[in-house]
């Protein structure tokens, strides 16, 4: 993909609907809201229909007319416009246009989002679909019976999906696919820092390093081995997202998915490898000590020189830019996680857009449908144009921070790696998410990966077997 498509493919992204959570925070709040602040004017709206109404687009949609025109939405964030002064996206312009589409928004708080969608699915309400772009639905949501197969409404091989079909053909549980995957992304995590604070610090800027091929855990930890000096109030890395993220840079979940069945990885020499390099970022002083602070991130120490590097999803800069250059400094900039350096490729954490179905929902056609809007506003470079104005107006980037996300899109879609161990049982999530018992004790911890594996290997492995031997399990409950 040339630079320019591979631009304008980035661009869409960020008008299209996706969830902006961060660390469980409603996306109405004002750090996750929307990324357009402005309506769609009249000559948009006009060229949006022009692409639902182009020669060729109804021999690649499923569907032409819906009877039923009303699809239920259930989230912590509605996919219409709304009080934060969110637009319509493209795909929701494109659904309405093209069938007169509704989508009818029934909102839950974030902690007890699948408390209540258990309780709709009991209720009859006809809830339609729900997020899958947290990578906590599935497959726990299948394996419970909240979700339901979409074989029967949508052919992944089809020119609409072919950019992702590998992807949703990744994702397969019990023979079936049950997440409909528009688009892998990848701006889950990336490394964000202060191109001031690195030239003061005598260190060359990251990006100059991933352009030549450099941006690799040794470099990243020369970085931060020269600049911290806790004592004097100057740290490396801050954030509350570093160890997932590093991990995935070896390619190897934890927990992963493989010909449909959960495999457990705590053995596997990359994890250790990984989690070998965060022991040694702790006994180094390399962090920023949260104990310290009250157990918060400071991510405000970026714009103000003191710590070189903070993990964090880009949806922190999808804001005005008065708000994130109040935070991160105007010369703020991002890389992706940087790549192990044994590793067969550069790997970043991933994650996905798209919807899961739900159990006894009231318009599958119409999920079908709407989710079809949204493939093609992701291929039609009209949309991305659009897509392109706003992200410039409303947030104020930068061409060269729209060509890194670009980067780290395409990164994440050449070798997508997923995580799933927050995907099967709320026990199995608490014990591997744990500072103490966890993937996060050696960098929060100082503890030795071996202790960590003596805590929890036994009780993942067999959480892992006793899944795949029962894929599919009736309950009331998400847990």
């Amino acid at each position: 993909m040339n630079t320019t498509k591979r631009i304008l493919a980035m661009l869409l992204a960020i008008s299209c609907t996706m969830p902006l959570l961060a660390c469980g925070k409603d996306k109405d709040d004002s750090s996750s809201s929307s990324f357009i602040a402005n309506s769609i004017d009249e000559e948009e709206r006009s060229a949006i229909s022009d692409i639902a109404n182009q020669e060729g687009i109804d021999d690649m949609l499923t569907y032409d007319t819906l009877e039923n025109k009303t699809v239920k939405w259930m989230a912590n964030w509605d996919i219409n416009p709304d009080a934060t002064g969110k637009a319509e996206s493209i795909e929701l312009t494109l659904f309405q246009e093209k069938y007169d589409g509704v989508i009818e928004y029934h909102p839950v708080d974030w902690e007890t989002r699948y408390d209540s969608l258990a309780t709709a699915i009991v209720g009859g309400e006809g809830i339609d679909f729900f997020p899958a772009g947290d990578m906590d639905a599935f497959p726990k949501g299948a394996i419970k019976g909240m979700f339901v197969p979409v074989d029967d409404y949508v052919d992944f091989s089809t020119e609409l999906w072919e950019d992702v079909q590998d992807a949703n053909d990744s994702l397969l549980w019990n023979g079936n696919h049950y997440i409909i995957c528009t688009e892998v992304t990848g701006d889950n995590c990336a490394i964000i820092y202060n191109k001031s604070t690195i030239a003061d610090a005598g260190l060359t800027d990251p990006a100059e390093l991933l352009a030549s091929g450099d941006w690799t855990w040794d470099t990243f930890y020369e970085m931060m081995d020269a600049f911290a000096d806790p004592e004097n109030g100057y740290y490396g890395i801050d954030g509350y997202w570093t160890e997932a993220a590093l991990s995935l840079t070896t390619g190897v979940p934890y927990v992963g998915l493989e010909d449909g069945v959960l495999v457990n990885n705590l053995k596997d020499s990359s994890i250790e490898r990984v989690n070998t390099l965060m022991y040694d970022m702790y006994t180094n002083s390399l962090i920023l000590n949260r104990a310290d602070f009250n157990w918060e991130v400071q991510p405000q120490f970026i714009g103000e020189g003191k710590t070189l590097f903070y993990p964090c999803g880009l949806w922190t800069l999808f804001r005005a830019q008065d708000q994130w250059s109040a935070e991160f400094g105007e010369d703020v900039f991002f890389v992706p996680m940087p790549a192990d350096p044994e590793a067969d490729e550069h790997y970043i954490p991933a994650g996905l857009d798209g919807f899961v179905m739900c159990k006894n929902g009231s318009n599958p056609e119409g999920v079908i449908a709407f989710a079809e809007c949204k493939r093609l506003a992701l291929m039609d470079e009209s949309a991305q144009e659009i897509g392109a104005t706003k992200l410039k107006e409303e947030y104020g980037w930068t061409d060269e921070m729209i060509e890194m996300k670009a980067t780290m899109q395409e990164i994440a879609q050449e070798n997508p790696v997923f995580d799933f161990y927050k995907c099967v049982t709320a026990d199995l999530t608490t014990v591997l998410d744990s500072e103490q018992t966890g993937i996060r004790a050696s960098l929060s911890g100082g503890i030795l990966w071996s202790e960590t594996m003596n805590n929890c290997y036994d009780f993942v492995d067999t959480v892992v077997n006793e899944t795949n031997a029962n894929p599919l399990q009736t309950s009331d409950s998400f847990n």
